[in-house]
């Protein structure tokens, strides 16, 4: 115990630190080296580079259990700038064009990389146009073989080790000597000299009792969005099971707010509609199965509520409506009592064998069970144990709790410099891309925070949703050429943190500490007087957001008095956090994250509270401003924290197109 109490500190300076093991950070990994390896030919600067992940990258971040589908893949049928329009209309108007488009013109590019690496991609036989999966050694993406699209921009993968082979590039890449795996970076530093610029980032070992301190000149943050801010659907036996990773605290957004980064659009989530009690993806059934949803009469909804969308124009007049209206005209049905909601796999299923060989019809079936195998196993369990066969037996649909992200259906997430090679003069060698860059969306390096020398990427990078596996990827691979520029240009930088060695251990430590000073006090350990366990803790924050915050409770439902409970139990809770215990380096972690998810869930409640509207109706309701109003709040929303005065600064950001997003609707209904 007396080495618990005292961990040993170890101190490290590199030039470029990444934080996470994700789909971005191998991208980064990946692409680092050759940047790198380039300076050190051409200016003689020798960059030393570090990764650390809390956990370890083979099974680390949203890819963990792997994936079926890859679902940004441009192509040969679409271009850039039908992307950006894409993700704008899904996220109600407000994204970065700028943004998405250059992530569409460099995305196609990591899913070569991919199937280069060993993935198996689905591929379309051109001869007979029979349906293959990637195992059958046909024609490479990149020398012009037809992937099996399962919608306009996913292609069908045999995915369970899509992490595995993507950690594995990444590993080779950077080597095992520059990566520091079961390491929770829980800090950012700012320099001593300049509050606006990055220092480093201090952390613990979840396996040693060490505090890890690293002092560096560019830092790339991509640690996730961020789960469990809200009561989940299951309870009970069910605890602990989410949509998107538990691991996912919060992390990416907290500390770039404490380290004083522009966050941007928090008041956006994503309540995903999924198989009902083990969050099953449902992308499969829809896109590739062409699988309807049915209220419990078997009307499908969305031809039965479809008035609804005139509500809401132009968005609502959308050849695809955006993901939230879907949930809005589902809710109306589960609403009025006439749930539960169906996925209609049988009748899907049972066409498909009108069209299909016997062979592919086995394959399909085949895949619908692989589809949860490959990255939703407890759904599975489920329709094993309640007898179901998707071929004789429809499954439930329910919307889960929220979730804050912005690289899958969600654009939340910091506010970052886009592009640089975008726009006039260069517009006309890239058609269709946006015309100009408005004022303050870019500062020289793609991917950077307002913070100089921070780095987002991936679940990072806010207004720019709909990135996915791939394009988290391909945003961490550019992040990782501009940090080596950023380093180029600084080469004699100094960077020095006002914090000491022993007051930033003192304060990663202080729930291990609080524990150490009461647990004598009584004779149960969970129970005491002088401090919380962060379990408890979580359920706090947990029923705090459910209840006034538009969770599941409430049927996303708020309104200005329930928020400004919210705010008030919110700071409640963030003073009794600093009691919260830690018995063991587990628990620490359980801490670290708790303190992440508040200050997240925070963020998120300010701005929804700031918005006076319902931009994204079927996701939350702002019950009184129930309404989506283009006059006053076609807009970003964007807030700076303030950790010495721990208030929150909510503003508007202008918002412009840069792609013409005319031809996405029809004329609207009148």
């Amino acid at each position: 115990m007396a080495d618990f109490a005292n961990p040993e500190v170890v101190q490290e300076e590199v030039d470029i630190l990444l934080i996470g093991g994700g789909m971005a950070c191998c991208g980064a990994a990946y692409e680092i080296v050759r940047w790198a390896e380039a300076a050190k030919a051409s200016a003689g600067v020798d960059l030393k580079i570090k990764l650390v992940d809390k956990a370890a990258m083979d099974r680390s971040g949203a890819v963990a259990q792997g994936l079926s589908a890859i679902n940004t893949y441009i192509g040969s049928e679409q271009d850039p700038a039908d992307y950006a329009r894409m993700v704008s209309n899904d996220l109600m108007g407000i994204t970065r064009d700028d943004l998405a488009y250059d992530l569409g013109r460099h995305v196609d590019e990591s899913v070569h990389l991919f199937e280069e690496w060993g993935l198996p991609i689905w591929k379309t036989d051109p001869a007979t146009g029979e349906r293959h999966d990637g195992a059958q050694g046909m024609t490479p993406l990149k020398e012009g073989g037809k992937p099996v699209r399962s919608g306009k921009w996913q292609i069908m993968i045999n995915g369970e080790s899509y992490k595995w082979i993507v950690a594995e590039a990444a590993k080779k890449a950077l080597g095992m000597d520059r990566i520091q795996e079961r390491v929770f970076i829980v800090r950012l530093m700012n320099d001593k000299n300049d509050p606006n610029r990055i220092a480093g980032a201090a952390g613990f070992s979840t396996r040693e009792n060490k505090i890890h301190i690293y002092k560096a000149k560019a830092i790339l943050l991509a640690a996730g969005g961020c789960v469990n801010i809200f009561r989940p659907r299951s309870v009970g036996e069910g605890t602990g099971r989410a949509w998107y990773p538990v691991w996912n605290a919060g992390s990416t957004y907290s500390m770039a707010a404490e380290a004083g980064a522009e966050l941007t659009m928090m008041e956006n989530r994503f309540v995903p509609a999924r198989f009902k009690d083990g969050y099953g993806p449902v992308g499969a059934w829809f896109l590739l199965f062409k699988s309807q949803a049915t209220n419990a009469f078997g009307e499908v909804y969305m031809a039965k509520n479809k008035e609804m969308l005139n509500d809401y124009p132009p968005y609502g007049q959308a050849a695809v409506p955006a993901s939230c209206l879907r949930n809005h005209l589902m809710l109306k049905e589960m609403q009025e009592g006439r749930g539960p909601i169906w996925m209609d796999t049988v009748t899907a299923l049972a066409k498909l064998r009108e069209t299909l060989s016997p062979r592919e019809v086995k394959h399909l079936e085949a895949e619908a069970w692989e589809d949860f195998l490959d990255m939703c196993v407890g759904q599975c369990g489920i329709w094993v144990g309640e007898n179901i066969e998707p071929e004789k037996k429809n499954s439930e649909l329910m919307p889960t709790e929220p979730y804050l992200l912005g690289s899958h259906s969600g654009c939340c997430g910091i506010w970052t410099s886009g592009p640089t090679d975008v726009g006039a003069p260069t517009s006309e060698a890239l058609p269709g891309a946006p015309a100009h860059l408005p004022s303050g969306w870019n500062w020289g390096y793609r991917g950077m925070t307002t913070v100089s020398g921070l780095f987002t990427a991936g679940d990072g990078v806010g207004a720019s949703g709909h990135k996915f596996s791939s394009g988290s990827h391909a945003e961490g691979r550019m992040a990782a050429k501009a940090m080596v520029k950023y380093c180029l240009d600084n080469k004699d930088l100094k960077v020095e943190f006002a914090e000491t060695a022993e007051e930033l251990a003192d304060a990663i430590w202080k729930p291990v500490r609080n524990y150490m000073e009461f647990k004598d006090y009584t004779t149960a350990i969970d129970v005491n007087p002088n401090y919380i366990t962060p379990k408890m803790l979580q359920f706090r924050l947990q029923k705090i957001m459910d209840e006034y915050v538009a969770g599941v409770a409430t049927y996303y439902k708020t309104n200005t008095v329930m928020l400004g409970v919210a705010e008030q139990k919110l700071e409640m809770l963030k003073e009794d956090a600093q009691k919260m215990r830690a018995k063991d380096l587990h628990e620490l972690l359980r801490a670290w994250e708790n303190y992440h998810r508040i200050l997240t869930a925070e963020a998120h409640m300010k701005h929804i509270q700031f918005r006076e509207e319902s931009r994204y109706p079927g996701f939350y309701y702002r019950m009184d401003y129930n309404m989506v109003d283009e006059e006053n709040w076609h807009c970003f929303v964007n807030s700076i924290y303030d950790k010495n005065t721990k208030k929150w600064t909510c503003f508007k950001r202008a918002h412009v197109d840069l792609v013409d997003k005319s031809k996405l609707f029809k004329p609207a209904a009148h």
